[in-house]
C-alpha cells in the first residue's frame, strides 16, 4: 500500500463511513486501520490518495504500479489506443490520475468533434408564443400577466442524458482531482460544456442508457464516467474526506491478463476459448448448479482447462481445494491436460498426475505453473508472448 500523506484518524474515520453503508469488498476493518484484500487500485479520501498494489515492496512501488496499470491496459479495463487518449502526459502518476487523463482527454476529443444534441420537450412559461399554448396553465399563471404564455414545445439542444452524465463527472473531476497538469484542462472543459440540468446519477441511469450511431463516439467517455460516479461516496458528515475508490480484484485481473495474452498471441493451431459453463447439479426443486473453469483451449483437437490463481503457493503444492477442482474440471470437460498458474519469481512447471478413481493408477495429467513476474523496466508485450509461449507448450 502506498500513501501519499499522512493517515489521519479523519480518514480512518471516513473509511469507516464508506465500508458502513453496505459493506465493501475492497477492504475489512480493524481496530484502529484497515486491512487491504485482494483487491487493487486507488481510494482517494478527501485529499488523501491510497494506492494499494498487487505486492508492497517497499523499493519497488513504481515496479508494481507501472505493473498494474499495463496490465489493466491489456484487458481493456484502461484504453489508450483511441484518439482521444494518444497523447497522455500523466502515464507513470497513479492509477487514479491517469483515468482522471483519460476522462479528460476523452471529453476533449468529443468537443472538438461538436456534442451531440436531441429534441426534448419543454414546458415553460415565457414571453415568446412557440409550440402548444397550454390553457389551463395559462390562466392559473398568466390571468394576470398577458404579456407571458405558458406553452409546451419541442427544443433541439445539447441538454439531454448523455451530457448531463459527461458534465456530472467533469464536476467530479474537478473537484477531486489534485493534479495541476489537470487542472487548467478541466477548467477549460467546463467552460466549453453546455448549460445542462443537473441530475442524480446511479446505476440505473446508465442501464436505461441506448447507445445509436450518433451517440456511439460517448460509449468510451460514458464508461469512465460510469466508473467515476458510481464510485463516489461525498462525506455528507463534514465534508472534508469525500471517498473515491477505483479497485479490482487481481484475482479476476490476473485471469481477464492470462486470457488477453493467450488470444492475442496463442498460434492458430490454437483456438482460445474463454470461460465454458456447464451444469453438473439439478435438485428436485430450485435451480442447477454449474462449473466454469477460467480459460478452456482447443488444442490440436483436444482440450486444455487453465484455472488462474494470483497468490502465492509454497513448495509448489497447490491447496487441496484447487486440485479437486481442477480434478472434476478435468473428469467433466474430457480435458486432456489441466493445469494451475500462479504469478512467481521465476518460471518453473510441475507435471503431476490425478490417481485414477477405479484401480488407483496415474490418470489424466495437471500441472503447476508458476509464471515470472517481468523484469524492469516492464515489457507487457514481450510478457504477454512468453505467458502465451509457455501455456501453449503444455
Amino acid at each position: 500500500m502506498d500513501v501519499d500523506k499522512g493517515f489521519s484518524q479523519g480518514h480512518l474515520e471516513a473509511l469507516q463511513r464508506y465500508y458502513g453503508e453496505k459493506g465493501t469488498n475492497y477492504y475489512g476493518l480493524i481496530h484502529k486501520g484497515v486491512k487491504f484484500s485482494q483487491y487493487v487500485g486507488v481510494i482517494q479520501v478527501g485529499s488523501l490518495t491510497i494506492e494499494v498494489l498487487p505486492k508492497t515492496d517497499g523499493e519497488n512501488q513504481n515496479y508494481w504500479r507501472s505493473l498494474l496499470i499495463g496490465m489493466l491496459r491489456s484487458v481493456g479495463s484502461i484504453k489508450v489506443d483511441n484518439a482521444g487518449s494518444s497523447q497522455l502526459k500523466i502515464r507513470s502518476n497513479s492509477i487514479l490520475d491517469l483515468y482522471f487523463e483519460l476522462y479528460v482527454s476523452e471529453l476533449e476529443a468529443l468537443i472538438h468533434r461538436g456534442l451531440i444534441k436531441q429534441y426534448r420537450r419543454i414546458e415553460e412559461n415565457t414571453t415568446a408564443l412557440k409550440g402548444k399554448l397550454q390553457f389551463g396553465r395559462q390562466l392559473k399563471h398568466n390571468l394576470i400577466h398577458k404579456e407571458r404564455f405558458f406553452v409546451n414545445h419541442q427544443s433541439y439542444d445539447g441538454n439531454h442524458v448523455f451530457n448531463q452524465i459527461l458534465y456530472a463527472a467533469l464536476k467530479l473531476t474537478g473537484a477531486v482531482c489534485n493534479s495541476p497538469l489537470l487542472t487548467s484542462r478541466i477548467g477549460a472543459l467546463l467552460l466549453a460544456f453546455p448549460e445542462v440540468d443537473s441530475i442524480k446519477v446511479t446505476e440505473a441511469t446508465f442501464n436505461r442508457l441506448c447507445l445509436d450511431r450518433k451517440s456511439e463516439p460517448y460509449r468510451e467517455s460514458l464508461n469512465i464516467a460510469r466508473m467515476l460516479l458510481l464510485n463516489y461516496h461525498p462525506d455528507i458528515s463534514t465534508g472534508a474526506h469525500n471517498v473515491l475508490a477505483l479497485m479490482f480484484d487481481m484475482n479476476v485481473l490476473w485471469e481477464r491478463f492470462i486470457l488477453a495474452s493467450l488470444r492475442r498471441y496463442a498460434n492458430d493451431g490454437n483456438s482460445v476459448l474463454g470461460k465454458i459453463r456447464k451444469s453438473f447439479w439439478k435438485p428436485e426443486n430450485g435451480s442447477k448448479a454449474s462449473i466454469e473453469p477460467d480459460i478452456v483451449m482447443e488444442k490440436d483437437g483436444q482440450t486444455l482447462v487453465l484455472d488462474t490463481k494470483w497468490k502465492v503457493i509454497k513448495n509448489n503444492r497447490p491447496s487441496d481445494d484447487d486440485l479437486k477442482q481442477m480434478y472434476v474440471y478435468a473428469n467433466y470437460y474430457q480435458s486432456l491436460h489441466t493445469a494451475l498458474v500462479y504469478p512467481a519469481t521465476g518460471n518453473s512447471s510441475i507435471k503431476g498426475n490425478f490417481y485414477h478413481e477405479i484401480d488407483g493408477t496415474q490418470g489424466k495429467p495437471c500441472s503447476v505453473i508458476r509464471i515470472a513476474l517481468p523484469p524492469e523496466p516492464v515489457s507487457i508485450k514481450k510478457w504477454q508472448q512468453e505467458i502465451s509461449e509457455i501455456l501453449v507448450g503444455v
